[in-house]
């Protein structure tokens, strides 16, 4: 069996983000991904919406023996299990949300469908966020626990 790797950005602004993501985490845990590094948790004003609500995010890199569709429907099905109500999809409607997670690569692969974009082209090259917290993840060598407290 294959082992792909591959970097999720999640992030989340309802209730409480902080204990959104450490749950997202560990349903990642218990569903074919295991967990390899975690960048640092950053706090972040919603980008093309607005709100008044600051959003927590981290990136994540992940080993899965999932094909990038059943990954994406494992991560649908984990934020649809934590209540998020909507997605944004190919809408661009975004909204506050409970928990979002985004594939930002699989392994080399580059894959384009009507469901997903493999490179995630605006979390590599647009937001200054995912940019940050990409070069944080792959500055660490090591699984590190990340403080979620903050």
């Amino acid at each position: 069996m294959s082992h792909n790797e591959a970097i999720l950005l999640l992030g989340s602004n309802r209730g409480i983000p902080e204990e959104n993501l450490k749950m997202a985490l560990e349903l990642l845990e218990k569903s074919s991904c295991v967990i390899k590094r975690k960048s640092k948790v950053l706090k972040t004003e919603p980008v093309e919406f607005e709100s008044d609500r600051l959003f927590c995010n981290i990136a994540i890199e992940v080993c899965t023996a999932l094909s990038p569709v059943k990954l994406l429907k494992t991560l649908k099905g984990i934020e649809q299990g934590m209540g998020r109500e909507t997605d944004s999809g190919n809408s661009r409607l975004y909204t506050d949300r409970i928990i979002d997670i985004d594939i930002v690569t699989f392994s080399s692969l580059v894959f384009i469908s009507a469901l997903l974009e493999i490179p995630h082209r605006r979390h590599l090259f647009e937001r200054e966020f995912s940019k940050e917290l990409i070069a944080d993840l792959r500055s660490s060598q090591t699984l590190q626990e990340p403080n979620l407290d903050d």
